[in-house]
């Protein structure tokens, strides 16, 4: 008989997921600095 894991180990394994992914996503963005960087014009909020 199998013991089902413990919700603290699956927690442990998503953020290490999480940190992961986070740590390539942040090599790939900074890989793309000599991309043109495209600034979106500022929307300015009106009183009524």
């Amino acid at each position: 008989m199998q013991r089902k894991p413990d919700l603290l180990w699956i927690l442990v394994i998503l953020f290490g997921l999480g940190v992961v992914t986070t740590g390539y996503a942040q090599s790939l963005w900074s890989n793309k600095t000599d991309a043109p960087v495209e600034l979106s014009p500022v929307q300015q909020q009106y009183k009524r």
